[in-house]
């Protein structure tokens, strides 16, 4: 039996393409900028016609952290098959976090690879004040009092939150979470500027702990004044999606959205379903968001652990009636943080995860601070590849929610057609020229065995199709028609050897492939 290393170091080859897969599609090596120069793989460290982008549909988001901030390490990530970063605005200065943006996008450009960029906002998270000493041990039945602010405490058993208006949100029989629910305490008295809580699981409580208050309302929306700043530096970057943490209803998506707007700002809103509050409000959240993300850290504090599995795949299934992108993120492969092998638990995890819809997968301890990233994003690549054969296409609408991203009849029309005419013809390609990415959204939803080409001028919408399932986002120059494009395209997939004499394309287009909506579906034959 292989050790543990050299096993990983398998992983990596195969994703790099030295080692070939069992399930992958061969031949599929196509750049990112295809209408500019021949690629500059003669001048670059890595063999770019080793890093296969058409091969797995589900998208990979890595969290950037000091496991992985090198340029190096970015590179590596992204041979191993990552095409979102995320950067955690939670932690770390804003002097580290445009740094690392700088190396990303170097990366990009070096790699010639369209890569998103994801700012979480951290939001309004209520954390611990400090604690005497630094931390302090809960033992059951012991008593302690949760106070306004530090000037009110009397002793070590008094406690403060960031949040000021706890301490009037609490009412008698609440309960009150702290470390990710390790930790609970239940209010049995209301003082003036004061609760009393005994506590009903023992533990140790740090300062700084996150805290949790399942059914209780705080005041307030989803953006504090220090995400307003990493608003507007992110925004100044171009980045192409924001995090939305802690949403509680529609109103929060929209906050964010008039921000954005006033910024000048076409970044994506991905709106976190961590909070019971939103997993009611599921519907109206998704209707105002461009993704979602299953956030199962929070949300397992939030509710009844035993219920996550199910939530998850509620929240799944009504994104892909409203067809909006949606990330299963938090835990996914958290003990290779340590191990270079997930645990079987974990690995089936992430095949479910893909079977339930997911678009992308989200790595985040694993790869911000474990001490195997690398192998942990070419290990759910490996889960990715084997599960990817098992999903069945998914032809046509489903009755449910409607979200912006739901088009008009003709667009639906045009791509149900799509997807049945690629099957049929037995399409080697399909080609989807796009001006801000909808439509290869739409069809991508169908869950089309056929790999999409995502085509457009616009750089900003290329990088967002990184995020979209089974899209590969390609940037080509703007041609004066459907026909000229079809011919570029055609003949550069040629060069790529992503198309040979025989093989069949499909392309969505419009009248002229620039404007917004589609109204056309072009079959060719490559000569």
């Amino acid at each position: 039996m292989r050790a543990a290393g050299d096993l990983s170091k398998v992983l990596v080859a195969r994703e790099q393409g030295r080692i070939p897969w069992p399930f992958s599609p061969g031949h599929w090596t196509p750049w990112y900028n295809a209408g500019g120069s021949e690629p500059r793989s003669a001048d670059t460290r890595v063999n770019l016609t080793a890093m296969p982008v058409i091969g797995t549909k589900t998208k990979i988001v890595a969290t950037v952290g000091p496991a992985s901030e090198t340029a190096e390490r970015l590179t590596r990530l992204v041979e191993a098959g990552v095409a979102v970063f995320r950067l955690n605005m939670a932690h770390g200065r804003r002097g580290w976090h445009e740094a690392v943006l700088g190396r990303i996008r170097r990366v990009s450009e070096d790699l010639d690879r369209p890569l998103a960029i994801l700012i979480d906002l951290g939001g309004p998270k209520i954390r611990l004040g400090p604690i005497a000493g630094g931390s302090v041990n809960c033992e059951i039945g012991h008593r302690f009092r949760f106070v306004v602010d530090a000037a009110a405490a009397r002793g070590p058993n008094d406690l403060t939150s960031s949040h000021r208006a706890l301490v009037q949100a609490l009412e008698i029989g609440n309960v009150v979470l702290l470390v990710d629910g390790m930790v609970s305490m239940r209010v049995e008295e209301k003082q003036e500027g004061a609760v009393v809580c005994r506590v009903v699981q023992p533990g140790e409580i740090r300062s700084g702990a996150g805290i949790n208050v399942p059914g209780v309302h705080l005041p307030g929306g989803a953006l504090t004044e220090k995400d307003y700043g990493d608003v507007r530096w992110a925004a100044g970057h171009s980045v192409d999606f924001f995090g939305l943490s802690f949403v509680r209803r529609p109103e929060d998506v929209r906050e964010l959205r008039d921000e954005l707007r006033r910024l000048d700002s076409g970044a994506r809103i991905v709106a976190k379903i961590e909070r019971a509050e939103a997993v009611e409000a599921l519907n109206e959240i998704i209707h105002e968001a461009d993704a979602i993300m299953v956030a199962r850290g929070d949300l397992g504090v939030e509710i009844d652990i035993a219920r996550i599995a199910g939530v998850q795949k509620q929240v799944i299934r009504r994104c892909r009636q409203a067809r909006v992108p949606v990330i299963t993120a938090t835990h996914m492969l958290e003990s290779m943080r340590s191990s270079r092998l997930p645990t079987r638990a974990e690995a089936t995890d992430v095949a479910n995860a893909i079977l339930d819809g997911s678009d992308a997968l989200m790595l985040s301890a694993e790869t911000a601070i474990g001490r195997y990233p690398v192998e942990a994003v070419a290990m759910m690549r490996s889960i990715v590849r084997e599960t990817e054969p098992l999903i069945e296409p998914w032809v046509g609408p489903e009755p449910g929610v409607r979200s912006p991203q739901a088009a008009s009849s003709i667009i639906d029309g045009i791509v149900e057609a799509t997807s049945r005419l690629a099957k049929e013809i037995r399409a080697t390609l399909v080609l989807v020229a796009t001006r801000d990415g909808n439509t290869a959204l739409l069809l991508s939803k169908q869950r089309s065995r056929t790999p999409i080409l995502g085509i457009s001028h616009h750089k900003a919408t290329v990088r967002c199709m990184s995020l979209y399932w089974g899209v590969t986002p390609l940037h080509f120059p703007e041609a004066q028609d459907s026909g000229e494009l079809l011919r570029r395209v055609t003949n550069w997939a040629r060069k790529q050897d992503l198309l040979r004499p025989g093989d069949r394309v499909v392309l969505i287009a419009s009248t002229h492939w620039t404007t917004t909506g589609h109204n056309m579906i072009v079959v060719d034959e490559v000569k």
